[in-house]
């Protein structure tokens, strides 16, 4: 019963919003509401939640369409929520309940932003399966659609209808046979979506397939020689399913570079797509491969440690990462996304990269000062950096 009140109550602010002048007082409006709905059994969560957003909303940060979408993304799902026991059947639900609503929301307010909906859809589940079971899940979860819809409501970036639309079946299409063949978990199917989303639609698909090449790298990496490395104790964790810190952290920079070469156009964003790519691809091969070369040397003395340790570079390790660099590059450079002095800066960049990945490992990551997942976004960054810097030197030498 509480629930259904809330829900009314929510729906019922996104009605008269559009009439309330000036915003703060709609806002207080829903402060007020949210404290009643706090003394109002399984309503405490919503209540807390709502509070920020209308906060915002009040001071003229979110727009109205940013302010009503997120309500109505936010309700919807706490619906789902209570109703629904299949945790998948309550993300699909989640999805097509969150996109009806929004437009919904659209018609009624004649603001047809489909990409800004997209984009907070896929927050709102990817947040519900990072942060299922915490107190503050739902706070969090509306925060985050709040402001991934006013970034990209922000950028103004116009895109097709059908291109989204594509870009939505082919991303989630690749996350959901990810998670079905065990090489991503829950939270793995919706960050690989979203990152497949952003690399389509303010690039082309052509940049998800250079992702897509990485992912099978390092995949079949993984499956190398797996036996042994369960033996040597040195596997990937949950079956080398891989989870929203690995997908975040290996894809952040190219995700962040195609949405700068989709605002822009500069090419220096297509070498730092593909040296990110190239770096990460060239890590996690070295990673799974190198492994099983013997008793690795640490980069930073060059003394004998255990296989897996953070830092721990072999010959074998550095051969497979300099060819999958190499691999990457060739496939961005056959797909016309670089020439082929991009995608040799690229790949000398991959493996220089690769060599940053065991040096922040062994200074920063054994010591505890950061987790792998900041290892391998440094990396990447590195990778990517580096990878800029030597496009601009062969340009200066030519």
């Amino acid at each position: 019963m509480g629930e259904r009140l809330a829900t009314m109550l929510v729906l019922s602010f996104i009605l008269i919003a559009p009439y309330i002048q000036p915003p703060w007082i709609l806002s207080i409006m829903v402060v007020l509401s949210s404290i009643v709905m706090y003394l109002i059994p399984r309503t405490k969560l919503l209540a807390v939640a709502l509070v920020p957003i209308a906060i915002l909303f009040g001071l003229s940060i979110l727009p109205l369409f940013v302010f009503s979408c997120t309500l109505a993304i936010l309700v919807m799902g706490e619906v789902i929520f209570h109703e629904s026991g299949d945790r998948m059947l309550h993300y699909i639900i989640q999805i097509v309940s969150g996109l009806g609503a929004c437009v919904l929301v659209m018609f009624y307010l004649d603001t047809w932003e489909p990409l800004v909906v997209i984009f907070g859809i896929v927050v709102a589940v990817l947040l519900k399966a990072i942060l299922c079971g915490r107190e503050d899940a739902l706070m969090i979860e509306a925060l985050g659609v709040a402001m991934t819809m006013f970034l990209i409501h922000e950028l103004n970036y116009s895109v097709d209808l059908a291109l989204i639309a594509f870009a939505v079946i082919v991303a989630f299409s690749f996350g959901f046979f990810s998670f079905r063949t065990g090489t991503a978990d829950v939270s793995g199917l919706f960050s690989g979506a979203l990152i497949g989303i952003v690399l389509i639609v303010f690039a082309d698909i052509r940049w998800f397939i250079v992702m897509l090449a990485f992912f099978i790298l390092g995949s079949a990496s993984t499956r190398y020689k797996w036996e042994y490395k369960q033996q040597m104790g040195i596997e990937q964790a949950k079956g080398g399913a891989r989870g929203y810190l690995n997908v975040f952290a290996n894809g952040s920079v190219s995700a962040a570079s195609a949405v700068l070469w989709g605002v822009s156009g500069s090419p220096v964003f297509l070498a730092l797509f593909v040296g990110s790519v190239a770096t990460a691809a060239a890590d996690t091969v070295a990673s799974e491969i190198g492994v099983t070369g013997g008793d690795p040397y640490l980069i930073t003395t060059f003394e004998r440690v255990r296989p897996g340790t953070n830092g721990g570079i072999s010959i074998k390790g550095e051969a497979v990462s300099i060819g999958s660099a190499l691999l990457i590059s060739l496939l961005a450079w056959i797909l016309g996304i670089i020439d082929l002095p991009v995608a040799v800066a690229c790949t000398i960049g991959g493996f220089i990269g690769t060599n940053i990945d065991s040096l922040v490992g062994a200074l920063m990551e054994n010591p505890g000062l950061i987790g792998n997942a900041g290892t391998n976004f440094l990396a990447t960054l590195g990778g990517g950096v580096c990878t800029v810097a030597i496009m601009i030197l062969f340009q200066g030498i030519m």
